[in-house]
């Protein structure tokens, strides 16, 4: 059921909760825009006069707080996992550049400052591969994990300015508008471009992270014994001539850290492995009719997760009695007016979730 709507001027490619306990109605929604200069807005959900509503006069409805120019589309973008606020307002968006964004609130206006620029390049100049994704440590909000078409990831930390051993030591300092990041790690991730990465829920979420590329790999890796990584699947081989199908997406089950679900690339499947069981999935997703774009992990429930894709579905799963075959029928369905580019399920509200197509923003009550 939808309970919000919200239509931004351009097609919204990515978004992500506010997960903040004074700001839980609030999205940021990231641009699609066929050139150099894109666009992130803030929107919140606010309380509004109407004469027609049965409310007391009264209805709820997403309003733009602030917008603020961004060079390409982002890859992703993801608010500061900081529901108690003990630090600043921050917003992180992936593209050419990791780039942190400080939101300043006075008089009930918003606006946004770059905090700070990081660049991955190990040699230290200009350029930069682009940016595929990155992941905001939930357990230490001062980190942060790139991933990258140069086939490394780069662990960032942003507040202590603190380096804890390096694969590939880097002798660098990204400082702006008074927030510090260093390279906490960089490490050779895959054969090929990186395409995702995620750190695990678990009590060693600090330390465990795992990633996804072109060579069609699932890997994980630990901070603390970088000299080896453990991979725990890799996608269909045909035969030794033709490569692995690239896996494009990774989520980690946010209640159950066993859990992960991987995306291959314009496929119609998801893949979900069992890090105690390497190499064979647990379970495959297999009801929509076109390519997946995104999943997202139920934030209360370790055996419900929502997929969306090009043939315009949201999908709900309970993957509790899940077997090596595949699952047939989700639980709940619902049919958005386009290709669904991508969905995020609100940690605050764990029975509504986000979905963006073309221009809309649609909020849906589970």
């Amino acid at each position: 059921m939808i309970i919000h709507k919200y239509e931004a001027p351009w097609t919204i490619y990515g978004m992500h909760w506010s997960t903040r306990k004074d700001s839980k109605f609030r999205l940021a929604l990231g641009s699609f825009i066929e050139e150099y200069n894109n666009k992130v807005q803030i929107v919140s959900l606010e309380t509004v006069q109407d004469e027609l509503s049965d409310n007391d006069g009264t209805r709820e409805q997403f309003s733009l707080k602030c917008q603020f120019d961004h060079p390409y589309p982002c890859t992703k973008i993801s608010w500061i996992p900081d529901r108690p606020c003990n630090f600043p307002d921050l917003l992180a968006t992936s593209g050419d550049y990791l780039r942190i964004w400080r939101i300043n609130k006075e008089n009930g206006k918003e606006t946004a400052e770059n905090a700070a620029l990081l660049n991955n390049n190990r040699h230290n100049n200009e350029y930069c591969a682009p940016l595929t994704s990155f992941d905001w440590n939930e357990i230490d909000p001062t980190i942060l994990g790139t991933s990258s078409i140069d086939t490394t990831c780069t662990i960032w930390n942003i507040e202590t300015g603190q380096s804890i051993g390096s694969t590939q030591p880097i002798e660098r300092t990204n400082q702006s508008k008074g927030l510090e990041a260093v390279v906490k790690t960089q490490l050779i991730a895959h054969d090929k471009e990186v395409y995702d990465i995620s750190f695990s829920r678990g009590v060693s979420g600090r330390d465990q992270f795992a990633s996804v590329g072109a060579d069609g790999s699932v890997r994980m890796f630990d901070l603390r014994a970088l000299e080896h990584s453990t991979i725990i699947f890799e996608s269909a081989q045909p035969n030794r001539d033709t490569p692995r199908t690239p896996l494009v997406r990774l989520a980690w089950n946010k209640q159950d850290p066993n859990y992960l679900a991987t995306m291959p690339l314009d496929s119609t499947e998801i893949i979900i492995l069992d890090v105690r069981v390497p190499c064979t999935p647990v379970a495959r997703l297999n009801n929509h009719r076109a390519c997946v774009n995104g999943i997202a992990w139920a934030p209360h429930s370790s055996c419900h997760i929502c997929t969306a894709g090009d043939d315009a579905q949201a999908l709900i799963w309970d993957i509790g009695q899940h077997t090596p075959k595949a699952i047939e029928e989700p639980i709940l369905a619902y049919t958005a007016g386009a290709e669904v580019n991508q969905v995020h399920w609100a940690s605050e509200q764990p029975d509504w979730i986000a979905i963006c197509f073309d221009k809309n923003l649609e909020i849906l009550r589970v």
